[in-house]
Order: structure tokens, then C-alpha cells, then sequence
């Protein structure tokens, strides 16, 4: 339907697509902004004090991500401290992990600590703008802000996020523009941290990757590394398994990563650019009341800073540049179009003429 044919149907465009502000009143979560969104069938919420990442995504009712125990949250005073870091945790469908490190916390040669995650998952955004409005026949809903972490004579890296998505297309828009405002030459790992939950995710819900080659994090992993496609059901106090793919991609660079419920016919389907996010790791967390699955494009591996230091390739942005990353994410709706996403797998392996895992089709 174009803009006129949509505007015969409703009183308020509300009815179908909205983008507002709220503020949270109870609990871990009293006084923190979020952002909104409804488009059609799909909803999500847009966090303005935790770096606008993703706390909650639902499509047709049905919940798709994780949230940890401690539940929604604001800021707290030991967001960043050691491993209590873990205690500010929530997860949602997507936390932004980064500058200075990524995934376990650091302490370098002169005791300077590097917390779990970074800091930028916990750094509120400022100018913070929600707009929705027609673009020719496509109402587009926006919304964009700036991130900051910096340090008294240290990094000064700017993180302006956009997220774009219009009515009627259940795809979600992802830009970081980094901009590096100090005078020397910084780190700068990034990771994504997307993670999916019950009810999407349950025991037959299984993900396609385009994968070449895996490597397991730990040994844990390793004694279920034939165990990675699918969820399996919840075990009481089991670990946590990590695996890091190397994914197919084509000639652009471009890939995709995607977890599939089958028996509700949909699919997450995540996309992004090896050259620009070059690692990729899943994971699998079948612990009893921790029961998420992780989808983690990133441009530093799993083990850190430590072992990016040890290597010699630490990323890093030059002073006073800008670089941009983009990413998207789908909602796939449908055994055909499901069927679909199997073909995409395989053409990609093919295109990268590999050995990879191939699927069949249904």
C-alpha cells in the first residue's frame, strides 16, 4: 500500500507505526529513557541511557530476545567495576560491547583495569532524536544520538548510532559512525552482542551460518562441538559453550548469520560486513535461568585485549578520523522464505569455494 492508501485506513498513522519517548518508575529501571518503537507487527526498545542499544524485541506477541535475571535496568554505580560488572548485565536483544576492551576484564602490566565488556554499554547517549515521518510513500521511523568515552588525558571517541527502520519492512538498521577526536591514535574493539530467548528460542531452535571452520573457545566447547547448530533444552548449572566461526562471505564482504524457530516458521536473521566486523562468535548458553543464545559480530576475537596485545593487532583508529559500520537485522517470516535462507547459506560457501556446511533443502 503507498502513503495514500494507508491514510484512507486509519484515523492516526499511530495505529500502525508510533516512535516515542517513555521514561521507566519501578525497580532497577526507575528513571531510565527508552525509546519506543512500533512498526506493524513488530516492536522494539531503544535504551537512550545504555548506548541506545536494544533492550526488547517482540514480532506477532512473540518474545524474541533474552533478559537476563536481574530484568531491565538503568545505570548503576557499578556498571564498570571488575567482575560486580556482571551484576549490571541485563542483555536485552543487543548490548554494544567496546572501546577499550571486549569480553573478560583486563588488568595490563601497570595494574590499569580494562572492565568486562567496556564501558560503552553502560554510557548514557545525549541528543538524543526520535523522528517518524513520511519518505515518499515509506513512513521511516529514526532514531540517533551520541555516545562518549573519554578520559581526562586520554581517548576522546565519539559514537554517533543510528537506527533506521520503515513500516511494512521488519528489517532494522544499524549505523555507528566512530570518530576519533583525540590527537594520538586509539583502540577501538568493537563487539555486538545480540541474544535471543525463550520463548524463539527453545530446544529445536537452530542457527544457519555460512561457516567455514570453528574453533572452540574452551574446552567446554570442545566436548560439545558437534553441538552447535542446535539449542537443546535448558541444563541445570551447565557452562557456557563459545564458538568462533569463520564465516563465508561474498566478493563486498557481505554476510549473514541467522537462528530459526521452525515450529513458529520465523527466523533472525543478522546481517553485517567481514571487512568490517571480520570475527564472529556464538554463544550457547543452556544454563537453567541463563538460557540464551548469543550472535556476537565483532572486529576483536573472544579472548580480549590481552591476546590482541600479545598479537600485535590490537584495532585501533587513527586521531582525528571517522570510521562507519552497518549492520542490519530481519525478521523472516515464513517456511519459504525460511527455505530461502538455506540457499543464501550455500551460495555464499560456494561463492567462497570452500568445504563449509551445506543444508539441505526441505
Amino acid at each position: 500500500m503507498n502513503k495514500t492508501d494507508i491514510l484512507k485506513h486509519v484515523g492516526s498513522i499511530e495505529q500502525l507505526a508510533d516512535i516515542r519517548h517513555v521514561t521507566y518508575d519501578d525497580g532497577r529501571a526507575r528513571n531510565a529513557k527508552a525509546v519506543e518503537v512500533k512498526n506493524g507487527l513488530m516492536r522494539f526498545s531503544v535504551m537512550e541511557d545504555k548506548c541506545l542499544d536494544i533492550s526488547e524485541l517482540t514480532y506477532k506477541g512473540l518474545h524474541i530476545n533474552f533478559l537476563a535475571k536481574t530484568g531491565l535496568m538503568g545505570r548503576n554505580q557499578f556498571d564498570t567495576r571488575g567482575m560486580e560488572a556482571k551484576r549490571s548485565l541485563m542483555l536485552g536483544l543487543l548490548f554494544t560491547c567496546g572501546f577499550e576492551n571486549i569480553c573478560t576484564t583486563y588488568y595490563d602490566d601497570k595494574g590499569k583495569e580494562y572492565p568486562f565488556h567496556g564501558r560503552l554499554r553502560t554510557t548514557p547517549a545525549s541528543h538524543v532524536c526520535a523522528s517518524g515521518n513520511w519518505v515518499n510513500d515509506d513512513y521511516v521511523m529514526e532514531i540517533s544520538g551520541d555516545i562518549r568515552e573519554a578520559e581526562l588525558g586520554g581517548e576522546n571517541l565519539l559514537l554517533h548510532r543510528t537506527i533506521k527502520t520503515k513500516l511494512g519492512s521488519y528489517e532494522v538498521e544499524i549505523i555507528d559512525e566512530v570518530s576519533n577526536e583525540a590527537f594520538r591514535d586509539e583502540t577501538k574493539m568493537q563487539l555486538y552482542h545480540f541474544n535471543m530467548g525463550y520463548p524463539f528460542l527453545n530446544e529445536k531452535t537452530h542457527v544457519l551460518l555460512p561457516t567455514k571452520e570453528i574453533t572452540m573457545k574452551n574446552e567446554i566447547a570442545s566436548m560439545h562441538k558437534d553441538e552447535w547448530e542446535y539449542m537443546g533444552k535448558p541444563k541445570d548449572n551447565e557452562p557456557e559453550y563459545i564458538y568462533i566461526h569463520d564465516l563465508a562471505s561474498d566478493e563486498e564482504g557481505n554476510t549473514f548469520v541467522a537462528c530459526v524457530n521452525d515450529e513458529e516458521e520465523i527466523a533472525f536473521k543478522l546481517m553485517f560486513n567481514k571487512k568490517q566486523l571480520p570475527y564472529f562468535m556464538e554463544w550457547k548458553n543452556t544454563a537453567s535461568g541463563d538460557y540464551a543464545l548469543g550472535l556476537e559480530p565483532s572486529n576483536s576475537i573472544v579472548w580480549a585485549r590481552k591476546w590482541h596485545e600479545k598479537h600485535g593487532n590490537l584495532p585501533m583508529i587513527k586521531a582525528q578520523s571517522r570510521e562507519v559500520t552497518k549492520l542490519k537485522f530481519a525478521i523472516i517470516d515464513g517456511k519459504e522464505n525460511i527455505e530461502k535462507l538455506k540457499n543464501e547459506v550455500n551460495d555464499l560457501l560456494e561463492k567462497d569455494l570452500v568445504k563449509g556446511v551445506h543444508y539441505e533443502m526441505d
